[in-house]
């Protein structure tokens, strides 16, 4: 029996030859495959580690925004202050002045703030005089302060509402642990009346040589012939003030050398007396002033003058109302200072009339706290018609 051997090998070969191509494309399809499915892996672990990062960025921004400050609450923004004063006054009247014995706690002061962001700011204060308020009653509350101030550049702020005039020494800061005697100078009561806020609204410019610039248009005195056209009676508190007639009110300080503060104001108002009275018209008001502190001495004064338009005034003397003061003052300890101080003030100087006035106080305060101060001051006054009160005035006083 014979095989014909080629044709067998020949069948063989085919048959190994198309089992090996077959294996060949299972191994390629299975690698394309296996390369597919890698290339899904990683879109998705790339998808996935973008939703990783994005989620970080999210935390690290809520940890950062708690951290600047978005987390707090309305109460962080809110500044809370005040003030008050105790007064016992013993004073003896000649040549026909009254006698003043009392005790009156004068004032007490709340002052309310609250930031809205960093250059946007409210600032309020509220006063109780008297202690009592009410028909019948010594004392009344009242609104003192309440405005927005507005940083819209640098060293450049906007105020609008009701605020404080920036005129003398004491009208802006006034706390009692922040000057001598018990009760405030009279120039600084009856020819700039301090306290005086009207409502209105302007800027303030604190340039970076130390000059300090002012300037408002805010709403006006109200004087009469019935109070002698008298500038403090003329107040009207911003309470359904007459706006008949505006006023404007420019102010300028240099604090540019240490320990030493000058400055002066400008006030103009084109009816004193809101066109109520055609007797009277204009007025205006300047007044300079000065605070000096060498080691421990201080020296300060001030000078102000009003001048009215008009035969009202004019034939009382009240076209000219004038007034002036000097205060030296020693700090012998932290605590303890001692003080002296020579004041007139004249609100009919405009005649030869008897109407000066002149007092003399000398005393001392001790600061009990920074904040806290009591006081004890003399005073003798020297009045051109004669009628003088002297005596002594104890007061305590504080600030927060």
């Amino acid at each position: 029996m014979t095989f014909k051997l080629k044709p067998i090998v020949a069948g063989v070969a085919l048959a190994l030859t198309a089992n090996s191509a077959f294996a060949a494309d299972s191994v390629q399809q299975q690698l394309q495959a296996q390369q597919e499915l890698i290339k899904q892996q990683q879109a998705a672990i790339e998808q996935l580690s973008r939703q990783v990062k994005e989620n970080q960025d999210a935390v690290e921004a809520a940890v950062e925004a708690v951290e600047t400050g978005s987390g707090e609450s309305a109460m962080d923004k809110v500044t809370v202050g005040g003030y008050g004063e105790l007064h016992y006054n013993n004073l003896t009247g000649e040549g026909g002045a009254s006698d003043k014995k009392s005790i009156d706690f004068h004032r007490f002061v709340l002052m309310f703030g609250y930031e809205f962001s960093d250059n946007v700011r409210f600032f309020s204060e509220v006063e109780l005089e008297h202690s009592l308020s009410g028909d019948g009653k010594p004392g009344e509350v009242e609104l003192e302060q309440a405005y927005i101030d507005w940083d819209f550049a640098d060293n450049w702020t906007s105020r609008s509402g009701l605020f404080l005039l920036p005129v003398g020494l004491l009208n802006e800061t006034h706390e009692p642990d922040t000057f001598y005697g018990v009760e405030r100078n009279n120039v600084e009561k009856y020819i700039l009346p301090t306290t005086w806020w009207e409502a209105g609204t302007g800027v303030i410019g604190r340039l970076d040589n130390g000059v300090t610039v002012q300037g408002f248009v805010h709403s006006g005195l109200e004087t009469s012939a019935d109070s002698k056209y008298s500038i403090r009676s003329g107040r009207q508190k911003v309470a359904k003030a007459n706006a008949e007639d505006l006023a404007a009110t420019i102010a300028v300080s240099y604090a540019g050398v240490p320990g030493l503060t000058v400055g002066g104001s400008f006030q103009y108002q084109g009816d004193l007396t809101q066109s109520a009275d055609a007797e009277a018209g204009s007025a205006y008001m300047v007044e300079g002033h000065f605070d000096w502190q060498y080691d421990a001495f201080t020296l300060r004064g001030l000078y102000a003058m009003w001048t009215l338009d008009g035969n009202g005034p004019e034939s009382i003397g009240a076209d000219e109302q004038t007034g002036w003061y000097l205060e030296p003052s020693y700090k012998v300890t932290e605590k303890l200072g001692v003080f002296a101080r020579y004041s007139t003030w004249d609100n009919q100087a405009g005649d030869s009339a008897d109407s000066a006035k002149a007092q003399t106080d000398f005393g001392i305060n001790y600061w009990l706290h920074p904040r806290v101060v009591f006081k004890a001051d003399y005073q003798m006054q020297d009045n051109d018609n004669g009628k003088d009160q002297k005596g002594f005035n104890l007061g305590v006083g504080y600030s927060f």
